[in-house]
């Protein structure tokens, strides 16, 4: 059936419900957010994305496509995410009327056809087999023989493994006939994207595949070895490969494959086994780089490795760890090291000379490769852990420092030790949010939060924890946020202040940590209270992060407190959920939340003379 072979799996219900179920809620957001003029006038502006909208290519355009009910339901996928998925893999902003059933694709020519081709093979695998002509490729398609034994497999139940390769590798993908007639052996698989993105998802399928059918590879060596070579913006993209033996392949592959994706972060090359064959995909820099860290991977095997010149390398940091910290640096079987390698994508290990080997020495150099951004926060990451064990290693004597650098740098703030216990929380879920908010590195050596990143980010962070630090005193005030990008304002209603912040915050944190934002109550300039939510994500319709992710849970929130009061439909907000889409709420909550009795209960019992730290709905 079509269904088994594609990527989509059929609706369970009627076309037309399903396609109302999954578009109500995106019709619901539009007539909440038309409904609600009091917070549209109040939310901040956003220069930076009315300065993307005005850098539209010279033959930006629209085009429509009428569908049918059923095609619709294929279109918008279980929550939208084909939808998503169609927009992303294309680069074009997809709309569906689902009244009128029209399509309306917006972008450049060359990304509106790709759109409306990828929507059209969405469309056809409802009833069959895709056909795939030659005018298919705008350089957007690799097409990989798939041998018929191994079809299911690639496939997965119901496609959902070939939707996790897509998810990772952002393309489309779906089997398909080519011209006419099919080859009993084999099944094509087209897949749409990028050159790395269809890079990275045809190795994966074809390791798949040689697991399945040991040996295929070697039929198609020359042309998947050769395929898209030289078609990047470099002119440098290709393939280099290298042959294991079994007890080699096991240790490049790690345990669950981490060694691999260690390699392939770090390096910024596409990393991958088919059989006993390593390929190194991308630009002729990057497959340099994977090849010498596998190199030193393997070196490592029989001895101390050194990195020659490593001074005069863009791509690594070195940290001198002394002698009594690096069991605790390293950890048991080298667990800790492997912890922040898989955090930061980085590669790390120690270096010796040969012939410092058995020499008693203060420290070692432990030297970590990856991006900037990525060594970065590995190497501060390490300097905590070493300031830990020896305190005064890294921070005595350091003072604050502001750097006016508009590329990546380091900026330093020193805190009290009160505001230091604050700032990083318990199992410092603080930091990590502050962190993830402000798109920043953020680490505490000591007493000193190290903040690096791009100068917006910096200033972001720094106004983050100097907002949180205010918070330990009392009511924060932001006056104005007209020229922030980075923020949404909320106005809640103050029978509903109480429920959408939960007991000391208790509910805010549970949304920050859902969304990865950063949300409080703060005064404008005339006193009054509202809500706003921080993040330099802003999120979509269908995502579960930034700031609109975190926009809904508030109105949810909202919308049950209302119904509990018998107010549904007052305030012109939106009707009340149905009872099933109620069940559907996120089972992170607790269950003593969904009870208004209980939660008036727990107000009246609190004491009217709260001091501000306890009762503060912003606190962290």
């Amino acid at each position: 059936e079509p269904s088994s072979r594609g990527i989509f799996p059929p609706p369970c219900r009627s076309p037309r419900g399903v396609l109302e179920a999954m578009a109500r809620g995106e019709s619901r957001g539009r007539d909440r957010s038309r409904s609600r003029s009091r917070r549209q006038e109040s939310r901040s502006a956003s220069p930076n994305k009315d300065a993307q909208r005005h850098r539209k290519p010279d033959d930006y355009g629209v085009d429509t496509m009428k569908i049918t009910d059923d095609d619709a339901a294929f279109i918008l996928g279980k929550g939208g995410k084909t939808k998503e998925k169609i927009s992303r893999v294309s680069e074009a902003e997809i709309e569906l009327f689902e009244r009128d059933l029209i399509l309306e694709i917006r972008g450049s020519k060359l990304q509106r056809r790709r759109a409306k081709k990828y929507c059209e093979g969405v469309m056809a695998q409802r009833t069959g087999p895709v056909t795939v002509t030659e005018d298919y490729d705008d350089g957007d398609l690799t097409m990989l023989q798939v041998p018929q034994e191994a079809v299911g497999f690639v496939t997965g139940r119901a496609g959902n493994f070939l939707r996790t390769i897509e998810e990772e590798w952002c393309t489309l993908m779906f089997f398909c006939e080519v011209g006419t007639g099919r080859n009993r052996d084999y099944e094509k698989l087209a897949i749409f994207g990028s050159v790395r993105g269809r890079r990275g998802a045809e190795l994966k399928v074809l390791s798949a595949v040689e697991t399945k059918v040991p040996g295929y590879y070697k039929k198609i060596q020359d042309e998947v070895v050769n395929r898209d070579k030289g078609k990047d913006e470099t002119g440098s993209w290709g393939t280099d490969t290298m042959t294991f033996q079994d007890d080699e392949l096991s240790y490049a592959l790690g345990k669950q494959g981490g060694t691999r994706k260690k390699l392939e972060r770090s390096s910024g090359a596409i990393v991958q086994y088919v059989g006993h064959v390593s390929f190194f995909s991308g630009t002729r820099q990057v497959r340099k780089k994977a090849k010498e860290y596998m190199k030193w991977l393997f070196d490592q095997l029989e001895g101390p490795v050194y990195v020659d010149g490593w001074e005069d390398r863009d791509d690594c940091a070195v940290v001198n760890v002394p002698s009594d910290c690096i069991g605790y640096i390293t950890g048991n079987r080298r667990a800790t090291l492997g912890q922040m390698e898989e955090e930061w994508g980085v590669l790390m290990f120690f270096m010796n000379k040969q012939e410092d080997k058995g020499k008693g020495r203060g420290s070692e150099m432990l030297i970590i490769f990856g991006d900037q951004r990525a060594r970065r926060g590995a190497e501060l990451k390490v300097m905590n852990g070493i300031e830990k064990k020896a305190p005064g290693s890294f921070t005595r004597g350091v003072r604050e420092k502001i750097s006016d650098v508009k590329g990546f740098d380091t900026d330093r703030m020193v805190l009290k030790d009160e505001e230091l216990s604050y700032a990083i929380g318990k199992e410092a879920a603080t930091q990590k949010k502050l962190e993830m908010a402000a798109g920043a590195v953020l680490q505490f050596v000591g007493n000193v939060a190290y903040i690096a990143g791009t100068l917006k980010e910096r200033r972001r962070c720094k106004e983050f924890i100097s907002w949180l630090l205010q918070q330990m005193r009392g009511s924060v005030t932001i006056a104005d946020l007209s020229r922030r990008d980075d923020a949404t304002e909320m106005h809640i209603p103050a029978n509903c202040k109480g429920w959408v912040t939960g007991n000391r915050g208790s509910e805010l944190r549970r949304m920050e940590q859902e969304t990865g934002v950063y949300m409080f109550m703060a005064l404008d300039s005339r006193g009054e209270e509202r809500l706003i939510i921080f993040s330099a994500d802003a999120g979509s319709k269908s995502s579960p992060r930034g700031r609109m992710a975190a926009e809904r849970l508030v109105n949810e929130l909202i919308q049950e407190k209302l119904r509990d009061d018998g107010r549904g439909r007052s305030d012109s907000r939106s009707p009340p959920r149905s009872p099933s889409r109620r069940n559907s709420r996120p089972q992170s909550r607790s269950p003593k939340r969904r009870s208004p009795e209980r939660r008036r209960s727990d107000s009246r019992r609190r004491s009217p003379r709260r001091s501000p730290s306890r009762t503060g709905r912003g606190r962290r």
